[in-house]
């Protein structure tokens, strides 16, 4: 290249943008900005609240893996024996995460199944009822005791602890003495039989859904079938697809909208939320109302499909709910957590429950990974929350 090619227009330096100019402004670089920091992806992962209890739902399958791995734990019936369990803490987790997001408690969870379950068969099994009223019955019971919950709990400012423990005594004992006065004990049976007549209670809450196509499954060598000519899983039990439809509708609810944003406004500082015009008591009492609407539908799923009703169904179930919710990422405190979080909380909670039967491992030891795992998340919660204040 000559001396004579270094001054050619190619070669020329381009001169500066004209600062006045909009176009030569929107093609400058931004400078870096001190204020502005970027965040590596792992820090940003322990920033959600989901992130332990998903490290946590990993770990447990890796354990019964290999524990466990040749014992059909993971055989489609196996699969589908610990996540209905899973399927039924998930419906109530979900709702006791976004009261807790909330900053409030509902210890009667368990309380309200029982109850909720006899609000089913007691009209339909001794006053004839249609049980699609019954169950509509149930619905409108249950959800009315939650406002009430959450009306006093808002009324008289006590904790939500202590107000809804009083619930869980007075519809425990509720759910005894009326069982034993209309049914002279305590189990009422031959509910699943009426609600197999019912469309309404057979098509929504009672047995599997998508028969044909494991048919078809089982008929390509693609399910195991029986002797009969059935296959060995008859489909997806119903209360997996209740608690997916739950899980989505409660998550974009939680991060998409405006409800979801005085959720967490309320659980952060329901002082502050009030002074910028959120609807506190609202909100509040609308969470009470969903909790209860959730263990009915627990309630009611459980009564269609195994047949009865029980006073001591939903015993400790609240307590179950809460660890959920804990280990799913939601802070006790209220402000933070994530129904996502609260589904990996109870699909951890359903994998060790059932997979600990198909290990040498005593079932004894069930409540007592519970406990280390409700320790761990409270502290891995602590520390993660600890750090990203810390950051900013």
């Amino acid at each position: 290249m000559g001396v004579a090619d270094l001054f050619h227009p190619s070669h020329r330096k381009p001169p500066p943008p004209d600062p006045q100019d909009p176009s030569a402004q929107a093609a400058t670089p931004v400078a870096s900005d001190e204020r502005v920091r970027r965040e590596s992806w792992f820090r940003h992962l322990l920033g959600r609240p989901e992130f332990a209890a998903l490290a946590g739902t990993v770990m447990v399958f890796l354990v019964f893996g290999i524990a466990a791995g040749n014992s059909g734990m993971f055989n489609l019936d196996g699969i589908m024996n610990w996540s209905q369990v899973a399927a039924y803490l998930g419906l109530i987790s979900v709702g006791a995460c976004m009261l807790m997001i909330a900053g409030e408690f509902d210890l009667s969870i368990g309380s309200m199944i029982g109850f909720a379950g006899m609000m089913v068969a007691l009209p339909s099994m001794y006053f004839h009822w249609p049980i699609w009223l019954a169950i509509l019955f149930a619905f409108v019971g249950s959800m009315l005791l939650g406002a009430l919950n959450g009306y006093l709990v808002m009324r008289t400012r006590l904790p939500s602890f202590i107000v809804t423990l009083a619930f869980l005594f007075i519809l425990r004992g509720l759910t005894l003495a009326l069982s034993v006065k209309f049914a002279d004990r305590t189990i009422i049976s031959g509910v699943g039989d009426v609600a197999r007549q019912d469309w309404f209670a057979h098509t929504f809450f009672q047995g599997v859904a998508f028969r044909g196509v494991f048919v078809w499954l089982g008929h390509l060598g693609l399910v195991k079938m029986l002797d009969n000519g059935t296959p060995l899983v008859p489909g997806i039990p119903k209360v997996l697809l209740w608690w997916l439809a739950l899980a989505v509708v409660c998550a974009f609810t939680l991060a998409k909208t405006r409800f979801g944003n005085w959720i967490f406004a309320v659980g952060g500082d329901a002082n502050a939320a009030k002074n910028v015009g959120v609807p506190v008591r609202r909100v509040k009492i609308s969470l009470f109302v969903l909790t209860a609407f959730c263990s009915c539908l627990y309630a009611v799923l459980q009564v269609c499909d195994i047949g009865s009703a029980a006073a001591d169904r939903g015993l400790q179930a609240e307590f179950e709910a809460i660890i959920a919710a804990v280990i799913g990422g939601t802070l006790l405190t209220g402000g933070y957590g994530s129904v996502v979080g609260a589904c990996f909380g109870a699909l951890i909670f359903g994998v060790v429950q059932i997979g600990i039967t198909y290990t040498n491992v005593d079932s004894d030891w069930f409540r007592v990974f519970l406990g280390v795992m409700l320790l761990f998340a409270v502290l891995f919660n602590h520390y993660v929350r600890g750090r990203v204040a810390a950051s900013r």
